[in-house]
């Protein structure tokens, strides 16, 4: 019958259906009346009985229905409102358990669409700023290494020691070529949940870390004449790492610290565990920069953010560094973070899990 009516709806269908189910009872009964060898009156009497049982079971079958029916128009609106992009709105939770569990269960599934479409699009525009980002950071050295190679080969330098100097600069902006495409190749493996070497953590003592780490950028914190500041716990227990990848960790927040702290400024490293028993050890480094607002801080750690894109594109930050902490940090189990405010300096802090090892302690 559906077939042959085409397309109606769910009102009428529950309409005629309920006309066919009493139909076929009052036909019975009918039947059955007339077999019962009843006079005329009786059969009049029972059947007039049975039509008014029959229409009042219509009205009350059109009346338990009906919140059917509206709950499921709501559905049917919202969800052209969903497919036409917009998912502000919910459907109200009101009427039967049912209706309210079926509500619910729409407005989670409206909800998680809408952050699936936000991640979209930030992700889209992540991916436009990403494509800029690294048009111009490579354009950069690539133009100074043009500029200083073009002026060598037309033999314009005749003093050593400015040729000299033109040939340390062309070695330097080739590091840092290489090494942003190295950073940018990392990360995007990482990301993709490559593993690019076993994790293998061994114990190791936070004092070597530091010192360690502190005079591969001896010659970077004498060029500003930044005074180095340490603050490190006395018996501090191992840490169980890989020391090459939180050296890297250390060493990238280090890099930021003398990158935005002024000529003469302080870098404080500092390192501890919360209270004894802790079965982490926190490391620190604060700065005296120019600080970072609020609204930027839970941005900084995503790949290629900068909160001064002129600044930090002069001064040769990639915008990778952080992302490469945060990744390196999570690999280990523990957490990093920033607190900041705009004109006061930044502090930097990830933590590292302590060696269960009580020789070692």
């Amino acid at each position: 019958m559906i077939r042959f009516l085409g397309p109606i709806r769910l009102r009428t269908y529950l309409f005629i259906t309920s006309l066919v189910s009493i139909g076929a009872i009052l036909v019975s009964l009918f039947i059955s009346y007339w077999n019962m060898l009843l006079n005329f009156d009786q059969v009049a009497w029972l059947t007039a009985v049975t039509l008014a049982a029959g229409i009042l079971s219509l009205l009350l079958h059109r009346l338990m229905t009906r919140p059917i029916e509206t709950a499921l128009d709501m559905i049917s609106k919202e969800s052209e409102r969903i497919a036409e992009g917009d998912f502000r709105g919910e459907l109200p939770l009101i009427g039967r358990t049912e209706y309210r569990a079926l509500g619910m269960h729409f407005n989670e599934m409206s909800r998680k669409l809408n952050e699936s479409f936000q991640q979209l699009r930030s992700s889209e525009a992540s991916r436009r700023e990403l494509i800029a980002n690294v048009s111009h950071d490579l354009r950069t050295p690539m133009a100074s290494i043009q500029s200083f190679v073009e002026a060598l080969e037309d033999d314009l330098i005749e003093d050593p020691a400015t040729y000299r100097r033109y040939l340390d600069t062309i070695r330097l902006e080739t590091r840092r070529l290489s090494e942003m495409i190295n950073d940018l190749f990392e990360l995007s493996r990482r990301e993709a949940g490559v593993e690019l070497e076993r994790f293998e953590p061994v114990p190791y003592h936070v004092d070597n870390m530091l010192v360690e780490t502190l005079q591969s950028h001896r010659l970077q914190i004498e060029a500003k004449h930044i005074q180095m500041k340490g603050d490190v716990q006395e018996l501090l227990p191992p840490v169980l790492i890989m020391p090459d990848q939180i050296k890297r960790v250390l060493s990238n927040l280090l890099n930021n610290a003398v990158r935005h702290s002024p000529v003469g400024g302080n870098i404080t490293v500092r390192a501890y565990q919360e209270s004894v028993g802790s079965q982490w050890i926190t490391i620190e480094v604060a700065d005296e920069g120019e600080g970072i607002r609020p609204e930027e801080q839970a941005k900084v750690f995503e790949r290629f953010y900068r909160t001064d894109k002129s600044r930090t594109r002069a001064s040769g930050g990639s915008g990778l560094g952080l992302a490469i902490t945060r990744s390196l940090v999570e690999l280990h189990g523990g957490q990093v973070g920033v607190s900041s405010q705009a004109g006061s300096g930044s502090r930097f802090w990830f933590t590292i899990p302590v060696y269960a090892g009580s020789s070692l302690q």
